[in-house]
C-alpha cells in the first residue's frame, strides 16, 4: 500500500461547537457545514495544506457509516501534530490555541529530544502537539499559526 492521507476526520459531538473552535478560534478556512440535506450527512471541512483536508463529522454519523458502535474514547487515542520553524512560535501557536478556548494540557517546554513542544485538546478533547524541531527543516508554510 502506498500511504496517501488526503483527509483526516475527527469524530465530533456537537459540530456546530467544532465548526466554531476551528474557524472562529483557530482561524481555518471552511464553507461552514455541509451536506445538512442528507441523514447523517453533515460535516464541515478544513483545507490545512495544500491535498490534505480536515474534515469534523458527528461521531453518531461516523459510527453509522462505518457499521460501529459508539464506544469510550480517550484524549490519547489519536494526536494532530503541528510543526512550526521556531520555539516561538510554538508558544505563539499554543497561546492562539488558548485564546479560541484550547485547553492547555501540557504547556510548552523543552523536550527529551532536544525540541520545544506543547499539547492541547479542542472541545471534544482531540489531542494537538504543537512542536519545533530544531533537527528538521522548518515545514513549508511553518511562518504561520495553525
Amino acid at each position: 500500500m502506498e500511504a496517501r492521507v488526503s483527509l483526516i476526520t475527527l469524530g465530533v459531538d456537537d459540530l456546530e461547537s467544532a465548526l466554531r473552535f476551528y474557524r472562529d478560534g483557530l482561524g481555518l478556512a471552511t464553507e461552514g457545514i455541509v451536506g445538512r440535506q442528507f441523514e447523517h450527512g453533515a460535516v464541515a471541512f478544513f483545507d490545512l495544506q495544500p491535498g490534505l483536508r480536515l474534515a469534523l463529522w458527528p461521531r453518531a454519523s461516523l459510527a453509522h457509516d462505518a457499521g460501529l458502535t459508539i464506544d469510550a474514547s480517550s484524549a490519547t487515542d489519536v494526536c494532530l501534530a503541528h510543526n512550526v520553524a521556531s520555539r516561538d512560535q510554538v508558544d505563539a501557536v499554543m497561546a492562539h490555541a488558548a485564546a479560541a478556548g484550547a485547553v492547555v494540557v501540557k504547556p510548552a517546554q523543552p523536550t527529551f529530544w532536544g525540541g520545544y513542544a506543547g499539547y492541547f485538546q479542542d472541545p471534544d478533547r482531540h489531542l494537538w502537539e504543537v512542536a519545533w524541531n530544531p533537527l528538521a527543516d522548518a515545514p513549508a508554510g511553518s511562518d504561520q499559526g495553525l
